[in-house]
């Protein structure tokens, strides 16, 4: 049988984290559905297009030949799952306050699509601290984002903040 995993998100950028949850996600699933979860409310600094596009650069080494699908969502993350055939949604932990938010996001998420499992997937310590809002801020302010993202993501995020001086 095969498990279907589905990974959403908005991945503004994509960082070193979510390539350590997707590292993870494989140890569980046959496939991955990297999702990017487009909101009216929010304005994020890649367009959908080009999150699209990152992810899938940075995303297949990882997959190593396992099948890997890069979509994109605007409705439920519940519905788009189902959409691609998973049973398995992935959520990625830091820490207690990722806990806290990701447990209610998990019992309505299940209230709403029973049949979606969350599989919470903790963070390797050497990647805990990093989120996206806080490289987006460092780049923003001219800092060294290297340790943090992959490269292919360090060069866009540099195009979109160039250096001042």
């Amino acid at each position: 049988m095969s498990h279907i995993a589905f990974y959403p998100g908005s991945f503004d950028p994509p960082t070193n984290g979510h390539l350590d949850v997707i590292r993870r996600a494989y140890a569980i699933a046959d496939e991955l559905v990297i999702a990017v979860g487009t909101h009216p409310g929010k304005a994020p600094i890649f367009s959908v297009e080009e999150r699209k596009a990152l992810l899938e650069a940075v995303a297949k080494p990882v997959a190593a030949g396992k099948k890997l699908t890069v979509a994109t969502f605007g409705d439920l993350s519940v519905d788009a799952a189902r959409r691609h055939g998973a049973t398995i949604m992935i959520r990625g932990l830091r820490d207690g306050t990722d806990l806290d938010y990701e447990m209610q996001l998990a019992g309505m998420n299940d209230a709403m699509a029973p049949d979606i499992q969350t599989v919470f997937l903790p963070a390797s310590p050497n990647v805990r601290p990093i989120t996206a809002t806080i490289v987006r801020q460092i780049a923003s302010m001219g800092g060294n984002i290297a340790s943090f993202v992959p490269e292919a993501v360090a060069r866009a995020l540099q195009a979109k903040y160039p250096k001042r001086g």
